[in-house]
């Protein structure tokens, strides 16, 4: 029926909420009237009552139609433009399963929707997503030595706290221009968080002490800062000494406060860079003198570009309990290290082939390539051959990194893995020579969409340079991608062709982990880490370091959960129980998976997930009777856990 014709009727909705100055509620779902589940199209709400906590509007919808909706807690804010819409941003909102619904039948119908966050007895909101504002982060750690160098002699043995403060730098306005285009919208304050992560825990506070806090060796500082003029911010670090005598405290107007470090988020924005170390002079307090140095890490994070996320499902914190899933790792597994293989790993076909057998998920690593099409393959570099001069019979294979091949390239060239380099072994560059489509390596994401059923999960390890402890960098690669990008494309290929496919991110670095979980709003992810292990080299960032502190930053960025290296788990199988107490999910990666034995250990200990090679050997295929397209299947390890 035509939306002219259609009969309609008047819904007046209340809910009830604490909102803090100047954030409002509105109400986003599944018809015109309601947005389309569009955040900027959505219908803000108003105080009603003494108390200000009622929220109520009155809004026209299709009568006798189902409609979906959910609540959220946001600021519409002025806009960019003089005349535009104005810009919303999201602070919590309601992410159920199922989301809440109306049939209206009335003329008009009042609808008393309770608690804001609370659907059919259960409370389940979660944070919002970067929209149109900007989020700095600032990090203060000892991952290769004390962030805070003082050079005074007197403060050699000192220990040291650090306040953050921020200013935003004012701009002079138009007066003229002001009075012409007043706004009704108000404009954002900036605000700031602080989270301090250890292998014991996390601290999360919106406010510092009045000498802010300590630095610890062990521990993880982090400032992060929302902000709408992200160019124009003025951050200062102040200084203050630990342990102060008396004699100090009773002679001075600002007790052990030692200098200032000014830092300007103009310095490194304009470099187009969105991570990397800023080293700031300490200036004394009479600021003319300098008495030592600090260094910060930054990382910019931007909303999406040329995507809008919508509000009708959201999977980042959702995660249905269920008996461990089996992951086939790179399709049907691993194979440039095994000695018999007849399917190659990261392809069409090798991930056809773990459908095909059972595979609850795939999983398989994602980069770019030099003309930005994300494409499928694990190593961050890869050998082209070339041929001697005179010599028509001998190849030599010359490493390259991908990033630094076109996605045709990729196609068209005799390329090998770089294992082929280390034992000599041109393998690869023959079998290349009569294999079909769905045999090639570095296939394109998009391909990978299109090629493999629906109901197959998608694994998507996000690859990214990884520091060693020693210095040295993962694939003698010291620079990447700009990081926004990076991800901008590739989140945007799965949401757009994401479907109804579960989906699970899961990367090295921290930092792609947080950017994912404040990037959008529909997809989880899970930090991967190999902890403490004989078998890789130590990671210089501390939070790749242990699995302990890993499951603290899991649970800092509000992230699903962590993929635990296997080796550390077998020391430590405890730690599967505590992570899944504190609400994360853990998957296991790893050479150790792949034994039976350490499979059927790891079920009984309720591990969520296990990626694991030669998948297809393991799993036993059979149909399920109330699925009439979808295979399941079963281990051996998984029978005997299930006839316990």
């Amino acid at each position: 029926m035509p939306v002219s014709t259609m009969e309609t009727t008047q819904v007046t909705l209340a809910v009830r909420s604490e909102t803090s100055p100047g954030e409002v509620i509105a109400v986003v779902g599944s018809c015109e009237a309601l947005g389309c589940w569009s955040h900027q199209k959505a219908v803000t709400l108003h105080p009603s009552g003494n108390d200000g906590n009622t929220w109520i509007a009155t809004i026209t919808v299709p009568k006798g139609i189902v409609s979906k909706y959910r609540y959220f807690k946001g600021f519409f804010l002025e806009s960019k433009s003089a005349g535009g819409p104005c810009q919303v941003i999201v602070n919590m909102w309601e992410t159920h399963h199922q989301p809440r619904t109306m049939s209206p039948t009335a003329s008009h119908q009042n609808i008393d929707d309770g608690q804001f966050g609370i659907h059919n007895g259960v409370n389940c909101v979660d944070s919002g997503w970067l929209t149109c504002q900007t989020e700095i982060r600032l990090r203060l750690h000892y991952s290769k030595t004390s962030p805070v160098s003082i050079t005074k002699k007197k403060f050699k043995k000192s220990r040291f706290r650090i306040k953050l403060t921020l200013e935003g730098i004012e701009e002079e306005e138009d007066e003229e221009d002001e009075a012409i285009s007043p706004s009704s919208w108000p404009k954002m304050t900036s605000t700031l968080d602080i989270s301090m992560i250890s292998a014991n825990g996390y601290k999360s506070r919106h406010s510092q002490p009045e000498c802010g806090n300590a630095l610890e060796p062990s521990q993880w500082t982090e400032y992060s800062i929302h902000t709408m003029d992200p160019d124009n911010l003025e951050l200062t670090f102040e200084f203050f000494e630990e342990d102060l005598g008396e004699h100090v405290v009773q002679g001075d107007a600002h007790p052990g406060h030692v200098g200032t470090a000014c830092l300007l988020s103009s310095s490194f924005l304009e470099s187009g860079k969105d991570i990397g170390v800023a080293t700031l002079p300490i200036m004394g307090r009479n600021f003319r003198q300098t008495i030592g140095k600090v260094r910060v890490d930054y990382l910019v994070i931007r909303p999406i570009q040329g995507l809008q996320c919508d509000m009708s499902s959201s999977f980042t914190k959702y995660w249905k309990k269920r008996s461990t899933l089996d992951v086939g790792h790179r399709g049907a597994g691993s194979t440039h290290a095994a000695k018999h293989h007849r399917i190659r790993e990261n392809t069409v076909a090798s991930f056809k082939s773990a459908a095909k057998h059972g595979a609850a998920y795939v999983e398989f690593d994602v980069h770019l390539s030099k003309d930005a099409v994300p494409i499928v393959y694990h190593d961050l570099t890869c050998c082209i051959s070339t041929k001697k001069k005179n010599d028509k019979t001998s190849l030599e294979l010359i490493e390259v990194p991908v990033k630094d091949l076109t996605f045709d390239q990729l196609q068209l060239l005799k390329l090998a893995h770089v294992t082929a380099m280390k034992e000599n072994d041109n393998k690869d560059l023959l079998d290349d020579e009569d294999e079909i489509d769905e045999h090639q390596p570095f296939p394109s994401l998009s391909q990978i969409f299109q090629a493999i059923p629906e109901h197959v999960g998608f694994n998507i390890e996000l690859k990214w340079i990884c520091q060693m402890k020693d210095g040295s960098w993962d694939g003698n690669l010291s620079s990447y991608f700009n990081m926004n990008t990076f991800l901008d494309i590739i989140l945007s290929c799965v949401l757009q062709k994401g479907g109804k496919r579960r989906i699970v991110f899961s990367c090295f670095d921290p930092d792609i982990c947080t950017m994912v979980r404040h990037k959008q709003n529909k997809y989880p992810i899970l930090f991967l880490t190999q902890g403490i292990s004989e078998k890789y080299p130590e990671l210089m960032d501390i939070r790749c370091q242990t699995t302990q502190i890993a499951i603290s930053f899991a649970q800092s960025e509000n992230i699903l959960g962590i993929s635990a290296h296997t080796e550390e788990l077998l020391k430590n199988l405890t730690y599967i129980g505590d992570a899944q107490s504190k609400g994360l999910v853990v998957f296991s990666w790893g050479d150790d998976n792949n034994d039976h034995e350490t499979r059927r250990k790891l079920r009984e200990q309720g591990i969520d997930g296990l990626i694991y090679d030669r998948i297809c050997e393991c799993l036993v295929p059979y149909f399920d009777s109330s699925s009439s397209d979808s295979p399941s299947a079963r281990t051996k390890e998984s029978s005997q856990i299930s006839s316990k």
